[in-house]
């Protein structure tokens, strides 16, 4: 995936010393999920990310050079209890999810993976849990299989005034003279 990356990062990568991040943002229906690897509260892109440390991370982040759809998975370790219920109640198959790569000392980001959550996967001890959220890339659309069909009924459910495919059947058996005129028959 190509992708721009600001000149202030680049200048920033080049020094003698580096402090990456990487931030998370899942788009529930009752609210973002926005954190980082890093501690404390950072901005990006107008939106406060809450830091979480060590606890999160990140597998699968692999470019690939043709169209393929990949995923990512994100993990939060040693979470308590109100996030795993939060994580339980909130409907999240198919919502939007980026994640970004940055350096400390810039404000710009650059998104690294983006796509929709799939499979969220948790696991209790008792008095902690580890949350892992799989992320499939937009492209996973193209491999599933369309409902619509090019027939009447079809077209109808959707726009119930449209008799566009209504003449196709009359039209399988017509002749259609093109690129001559009658005399040359």
């Amino acid at each position: 995936m190509s992708r721009t990356i600001p000149t202030a990062m680049l200048t920033a990568l080049g020094q003698d010393v580096v402090e990456p991040f990487f931030a998370v943002r899942l788009q529930f229906d009752g609210g973002d999920f926005n954190v980082w690897t890093g501690y404390g509260d950072r901005t990006i892109n107008s939106l406060t990310y809450t830091g979480v440390g060590d606890i999160l991370k990140i597998e699968g982040l692999d470019e690939v050079g043709d169209m393929a759809a990949t995923s990512a998975t994100v993990s939060l370790n040693g979470v308590d209890s109100n996030i795993v219920s939060a994580a339980l109640s909130e409907p999240y198959q198919g919502r939007p999810a980026a994640i970004y790569f940055g350096v400390a000392s810039v404000s710009d980001v650059v998104e690294v993976f983006s796509g929709f959550m799939d499979v969220m996967t948790i696991q209790d001890t008792g008095d902690t849990s580890a949350i892992s959220l799989t992320i499939e890339s937009k492209l996973v659309a193209l491999d599933r299989v369309q409902g619509r069909r090019y027939t009447s009924e079809s077209q109808k459910s959707r726009y119930p005034n449209d008799t566009f495919f209504d003449y196709v059947a009359e039209l399988s058996d017509k002749e259609v003279l093109w690129g001559r005129t009658d005399e040359n028959l």
